[in-house]
């Protein structure tokens, strides 16, 4: 299967009134693990390597890119490489050439002038390279402490956003929280509804990993297309590994205990895209 453009799953979605999963990749096993479940749901995904994620990797990105990028074009199914949360504009123009199809610029620990600045120079580097981009307006509660999960996007501001740095996505603050191991979150989706209707570009959900099934399903029909999911997969893989070597303390090799754990991402993403596709408004 050729490597797919995040644009044009997006885009599909997006006609389709449809979500489509994006999610994150830490290591080898995370990417075979994702591509693995998308094959079992038989539905595309994104692949996504955050900025954190490339520190892990020593600050090295044409590495990490190179494994989840070969592990994508192996696939049966679409899947696209997508680098996630990007701060640093180097790092950003580092993605160009190397099979990464789209970028999230995060400025939202500006304020809304410095924000719209720097995404909007971002946009035209971006799209000078052939890459769809996403920006996110306001922080999404639980990023590094900086707002409680009561933020939300207004949405006049976030349609003067898009139309003054023409992005391609906008991750909104709609009730979700990064980080949270439990599924508690309670999404706003009047304000979802509002923001798809005001918006001429896809929504994008943060900290999905703290919302339920349903919820998910409810908020993909009120208007969300991307749908990003990492955490969750994290609690999945570490309780795998856990389980395992509790089995077993003279246990050695890490194969032994990352194939669960593999298995355990796998039937994650094969659920929540499953779940996040099949959603239709």
């Amino acid at each position: 299967m050729t490597l797919a453009n995040t644009a044009d799953l997006v885009h599909t979605a997006h006609r389709d009134k449809r979500g489509v999963a994006a999610f994150n990749v830490i290591t080898l096993e995370h990417a075979e693990a994702v591509a693995r479940g998308a094959e079992l749901a038989e539905q595309p995904v994104i692949l996504q390597i955050s900025e954190n994620a490339v520190a892990f990797h020593h600050r090295q990105l044409r590495p990490v890119a190179a494994a989840v990028v070969a592990v994508a074009e192996e696939s049966s199914v679409p899947l696209a490489v997508h680098l996630d949360h990007v701060e640093d504009d180097t790092l950003m123009r580092q993605a160009a050439g190397l099979g990464i199809s789209s970028v999230m610029y995060d400025a939202s620990k500006l304020d809304y002038d410095a924000n719209l600045d720097a995404t909007r120079g971002a946009t035209e580097w971006a799209h000078a390279n052939g890459l769809w981009i996403e920006a996110e307006l306001g922080e999404v509660g639980g990023k590094d402490g900086a707002h409680a999960p009561g933020a939300r996007t207004d949405p006049d501001e976030a349609f003067a956003f898009v139309e003054a740095t023409a992005v391609d996505g906008l991750a909104v603050a709609v009730g979700s929280s990064h980080a949270m191991v439990d599924r508690i979150a309670e999404l706003d989706l009047a304000l979802v509804d509002a923001l798809a209707r005001k918006l001429p570009v896809p929504l994008v959900l943060h900290g999905s990993s703290g919302v339920a099934d349903e919820h998910l399903a409810a908020a993909v029909a009120a208007g969300i297309v991307k749908v990003n999911v990492g955490t969750i997969l994290n609690v999945a893989y570490t309780r795998a590994v856990r389980d395992k070597l509790a089995q077993d303390d003279t246990l050695v090799d890490p194969r032994k205990y990352l194939r669960p754990a593999r298995d355990a991402i796998a039937a994650e993403v094969s659920r929540l895209s499953t779940i996040v596709a099949g959603s239709r408004r």
